[in-house]
């Protein structure tokens, strides 16, 4: 299909929907029932049924972040799923997505894709690629990018390597033969996203000059540590907002998070989020960088298969102390204060706290974009190690 016409048989908007059909018998078909709401969500069950390593989307998460519940993405966004079936049966899904935010702030008609699913076949994932591309051309945009789900401030990118272990809490999995799906349409790299991994055992074989560095940046800084107060929950996660803006601008794909966003966010992550596994750096008085720590919820959630009601956030909450991983999930520090050694200070700090609560014997630092060098700079300097890699794809078809 690369470097030809986008099909000009398909029309599959909500107001003139048609089947399309191959000589293969693969057809798709644009998603506007309720019923086939359902079946999307339902597919990766089915495709995963045998394989250990995936854990189920939380259900009530996924039905917000592919717009069948409101979500505030979706008041600056759009997106329309497809269904591919063969002989009646769904073999495939796909979401095209327009974030008009990520388009504003690059000047660009970049149409996204994201939660891809497909057996193995080529066919199916082709067809899944051409309806994409082409309801987002008739969008009037010019390139398609993805894995995002629905954005790169949410899960996103592709395991290319690291099949071998289950994905940590909010990261991708996915079968070793999608990244071969994907390239087969004519997809190439656009950036690789990195995870390091970490275990307790191994801050006995640190270098000595790490820890005198972090001695003198705090000392140097006059900085002050403490962990989020999360009586004052909401305040501290906009402050934690305004320093993540200002440190990864100009970070490859970053785009700011709308403010109802960022309440959706804190108020998702309020009942989540152990106080002891952050970190907040202050110099006089002010938040100049902050570390947030989860824990791996995955093992729970893979128990309640993925459903919160009615007992499942229950669980959450009653079996944390059962979580032997923790992630790293974001690491800001202010512009003006990466080069000072910052991070390994809120580093040392978390891990102190986390290693007393006596459950946490590993931790995951995820994802790092492969582009920031800084980070995987001081991380690599730590003595952590890339154990997974996961991939954005690129596919222009002006």
């Amino acid at each position: 299909m690369n470097g030809e016409d986008p099909l000009t048989d398909m029309q599959l908007s909500t107001a003139d929907r048609r089947d399309t059909q191959d000589h293969d018998n693969v057809s798709v078909v644009a998603v506007t029932t309720k019923q086939e709401q359902k079946a999307f969500m339902n597919f990766p069950w089915k495709l995963y049924k045998n394989d250990p390593n995936w854990t189920p989307p939380i259900r009530f998460i996924q039905n917000q972040l592919l717009n069948f519940r409101p979500h505030p993405f979706y008041q600056n966004a759009e997106i329309q799923t497809f269904l591919a079936k063969r002989n009646g049966e769904i073999v495939g899904r796909i979401g095209a997505i327009i974030d008009h935010g990520h388009n504003r702030f690059y000047s660009e008609q970049r149409g996204m894709f994201g939660f891809f699913e497909s057996i193995d076949d080529v066919n199916v994932s082709n067809r899944l690629f051409d309806a994409a591309r082409e309801w987002l051309t008739q969008k009037g945009m010019t390139c398609l990018r993805g894995p995002v789900n629905p954005s790169m401030n949410y899960e996103c990118g592709m395991l290319i390597d690291g099949f071998d272990s289950p994905a940590t809490f909010m990261m991708t999995y996915n079968p070793p033969y999608y990244p071969r799906l994907v390239e087969a349409y004519g997809f190439k790299k656009a950036q690789d996203l990195l995870s390091f991994w970490g275990h307790v055992s191994m801050l006995d074989t640190l270098d000595p000059k790490i820890k005198r560095v972090t001695e003198e940046a705090a000392k140097r800084l006059n900085v002050t540590i403490r962990q989020i107060d999360r009586k004052a929950f909401n305040q501290e996660v906009h402050r934690f907002m305004e320093i993540y803006n200002l440190a990864v601008n100009g970070n490859w794909g970053f785009v700011p998070m709308s403010p109802e966003e960022i309440e959706k966010t804190a108020k998702g992550l309020k009942s989540l989020v152990v106080p002891s596994l952050t970190s907040v750096a202050e110099v006089n008085g002010k938040t100049v960088g902050f570390i947030l720590g989860l824990l791996d919820y995955n093992p729970i959630i893979k128990k309640i298969d993925g459903r919160l009601f009615p007992f499942g956030f229950l669980r959450l909450f009653f079996e944390r102390k059962s979580i032997v991983r923790l992630r790293l999930i974001s690491t800001n520090i202010a512009p003006e204060y990466q080069k000072w050694g910052l991070v390994m200070v809120l580093l040392q700090d978390l891990l102190d706290r986390s290693i007393k609560l006596g459950h946490l014997t590993e931790a995951e630092f995820s994802w790092v974009l492969e582009s920031n060098v800084l980070s995987r700079g001081s991380l690599e300097r730590g003595g952590a190690k890339v154990t997974k890699t996961f991939r954005i794809y690129d596919f222009d078809w002006t």
